[in-house]
């Protein structure tokens, strides 16, 4: 006899059709076309210190990470690539400013691609052709990024700041001189710290351009704002169908990146929902500790394998529809919770039971599917406590 628990949920529909980009591979990645959204980080650590850069590499594949980015500014950094790049295990692509010798170095390595900067590479122009041979017989492709504080003094006399136009044509003429060496194998960022500003040269340069864009805010600051700027100016673009590949800066731990960029594909349909928290903000209705109770469910949940939706509702106003919507709920009041299976009330607690019960019926509902999070048996996922 089947159980339908109705998970996982079909995913929704996008808001609007994805732009028609051409397709590239990162490593083992595809990018642009029709390809998922991919997220990205960049590693923290010194690249020529091989152990601790596999290592934050290590935490970021399990956070979710796809592509990985290290910086190459010296050539004990050049020289670390071919270890990097050969041990990790997503495609690794080398960040070059200044030196275009660091560039070939990182196409010898293996790396999976090149992210060039022609407003900092001294006499970038001059050398296009001879990088463009080189990874055109490497097979790897170069991202030309572009950015808001480097970018060419040539530009930036002409508009007399970074505007979105002086992005996007600082973009489109490198991308032209590769072109005439016959090289199309690229994908192209022009990054603004203003999300108004980066919003509308993404807008510009998906008009002009048929490459696979990566999204990114520059500089976007600390956890909470890099966190709101990131969620508005991707979220923006994502929804218009722009953008291929996205890297969420924080000044913060990089898995935090991962996860925050993670979270926002979620959001809006494009990546297929883990664990999801449906809460209310709290109100004088409520009549139980609804933010104890969402952080506890949370932090237990957190890992867990199966993809549900969560409801921990407050009071009888809004609390019965959203935990009947949800995979699993609760709605409070009283001191007391009813719990919630898949639209259906299966028994009602005190509030000091309602995470236990929470998480038993999560636990449930992953064993009737098949999956063990005990971490007694033989496919154990993860341990709930």
């Amino acid at each position: 006899m089947s159980v339908d628990l109705g998970i996982p949920q079909a995913r929704p529909k996008p808001i609007a059709p994805r732009r028609k980009s051409r397709q590239i591979m990162v490593g083992s990645v595809p990018v642009g076309g029709d390809s998922p959204v991919s997220v990205q980080s960049m590693t923290t650590t010194l690249t020529s210190d091989v152990n601790a850069t596999l290592q934050q590499i290590a935490e970021l594949t399990a956070s979710g990470c796809q592509i990985v980015r290290v910086a190459v500014p010296s050539q004990d950094d050049a020289d670390a690539l071919p270890a990097i790049a050969r041990k990790s295990q997503i495609p690794v692509i080398a960040d070059i400013h200044f030196q275009p010798k660091y560039v070939f170095a990182a196409i010898d390595a293996g790396c999976a691609a090149v992210r060039v900067n022609p407003g900092n590479i001294k006499k970038f122009d001059d050398k296009v052709g001879e990088i463009a041979r080189a990874a055109k017989d490497a097979g790897i492709p170069i991202r030309i990024g572009v950015n808001a504080g480097s970018l060419d003094k040539r530009l930036l006399e002409k508009y007399g700041k970074a505007t979105p136009e002086a992005l996007v044509e600082s973009a489109l003429w490198e991308c032209s001189l590769f072109e005439e060496h016959d090289f199309r194998d690229i994908k192209i960022s022009v990054k603004h710290n203003d999300p108004v500003v980066m919003i509308n040269a993404y807008r510009q340069l998906a008009a002009q351009c048929d490459y696979p864009l990566h999204l990114g805010v520059t500089e976007a600051g600390p956890a909470f704002q890099g966190t709101i700027k990131s969620s508005v100016a991707f979220g923006a673009l994502l929804a218009e169908g722009i953008g291929d590949t996205i890297r969420v800066s924080l000044s913060a731990p990089p898995v935090e990146e991962v996860k925050v960029g993670l979270a926002i594909l979620e959001s809006l349909g494009l990546r297929e929902r883990g664990l999801e928290i449906v809460s209310c903000p709290s109100c004088g209705r409520a009549q139980v500790d609804v933010y104890s109770l969402a952080d506890q469910v949370t932090a237990a949940l957190q890992d867990f394998p199966v993809p549900l939706r969560v409801a921990v509702m407050g009071c009888v106003v809004n609390g019965p529809g959203e935990a009947r919507e949800a995979d699993l709920g609760v709605a409070s009041g009283n001191g007391k919770g009813q719990i919630f299976v898949k639209g259906q009330v299966i028994k009602t607690v005190p509030e000091s039971a309602i995470v236990e019960t929470l998480i038993e019926e999560a636990v449930r509902i992953a064993d009737e599917m098949g999956v063990d999070v005990t971490g007694e048996g033989p496919g154990a996922a993860v341990t709930v406590s």
